[in-house]
């Protein structure tokens, strides 16, 4: 099952199961969140909630798409109480990246970086046997919901960045409870905006170069993520395909597995404050910028994995951002 949050023809919220071609709008539910709040005071599943709210009509999903109605798939009134984050060194990579870089990891240990050193033990400690808990991973915090975009909105990368690159990412989706439980809702296409130039000038640098907008959506999988993912990652310029490149996500791709990345998140208590939302990306192995490919204002990412459903696109544009005076009190 794949849910979508849009705008109706008269600006108002809406939320819709995709059924192939068309979009079965759900009666009375305006959020998601919503909808899973009201899943979790029943003691049911989101995937009953959904079936409990009958559709009130249909519309053509195409239509919804090429009008620009499209909203991120998860998001509150209060957008200051979603989290965004996210893990890096997670992803095994291609069979030749792979191959270069276990000959690396062969070597001695003093010689490789922290980044090698993470990825190591994510190999070597990601996967714990079940009820055991793993390694933790690299961690990093993006922002909150204000830098969410859905499919086809652009993202906006500031003007003092160095560069700006995609990231085709997996992201899991939670809601916290009133209890303080984490539930998980499902997962959605991610791209994870980044700065990569900034970070490769030092490590240290990667909480700066994070802190960029991000693209999910445009639907929800309700549901488990597929073991073994499949979609690619593309660039177009002025409509015409620049760059493409394959993508893998999913556990039999990942030196982690998803309950592992997942605990030593929800491990802190700050991360399970009653009726947050998270949007945590999972990482990836793939970018345009290892080719060398440098984007530029009106470049088109698309990110197109059919197991989560339709393609998340979106425009990109650097853009002057107004720097706020300080003021003494």
């Amino acid at each position: 099952m794949r849910l979508i949050q849009f705008l109706t023809e008269d600006g108002a919220r809406a939320v819709a199961r995709v059924d192939r071609e068309q979009l079965s709008i759900l009666n009375g539910v305006a959020r998601i969140t919503d909808l899973a709040t009201s899943a979790i005071e029943g003691n049911h599943t989101l995937a009953e909630a959904v079936e409990a709210h009958s559709a009130s009509s249909s519309v053509s999903y195409d239509s919804i798409t090429e009008s620009g109605r499209l909203l991120p798939p998860i998001d509150l009134p209060d957008l200051s109480h979603v989290v965004v984050s996210g893990t890096g060194l997670t992803h095994l990579g291609s069979a030749s990246a792979r191959d270069a870089m276990h000959a690396k990891l062969a070597s001695d240990a003093s010689e490789l970086s922290d980044s090698m050193k993470i990825f190591k033990m994510g190999l070597e400690g990601g996967k714990p046997s079940q009820g055991e808990i793993g390694v933790q991973p690299e961690w990093f915090w993006k922002g909150d919901g204000t830098i969410l975009r859905g499919s086809g909105q652009i993202m906006e990368s500031p003007h003092w960045a160095d560069d700006m690159g995609e990231e085709p990412e997996i992201a899991g989706i939670y809601l916290i409870g009133q209890d303080g439980q984490p539930y998980r809702l499902g997962y959605a296409l991610a791209n994870e905006l980044s700065d990569h130039v900034m970070e490769r000038k030092n490590y240290l640098l990667l909480a700066h170069s994070k802190l960029r907008v991000c693209g999910l959506g445009p639907e929800l999988l309700v549901g488990d993520l597929p073991k073994d993912v499949h979609g690619f990652s593309r660039i177009y310029r002025d409509d015409t395909l620049l760059w493409e490149k394959p993508f893998v996500s999913g556990e039999e791709n990942m030196t982690h597995t998803l309950a592992n990345l997942e605990h030593h998140h929800f491990k802190y208590p700050l991360f399970r404050q009653p009726g947050q939302v998270h949007v945590h990306v999972f990482g990836t192995a793939t970018l345009s910028f290892t080719d060398g490919v440098v984007l530029i204002d009106g470049d088109v990412m698309e990110i197109d994995c059919p197991q989560l459903g339709r393609p998340l696109r979106n425009p990109v544009r650097a853009r002057r951002m107004e720097e706020p005076a300080i003021v003494q009190l």
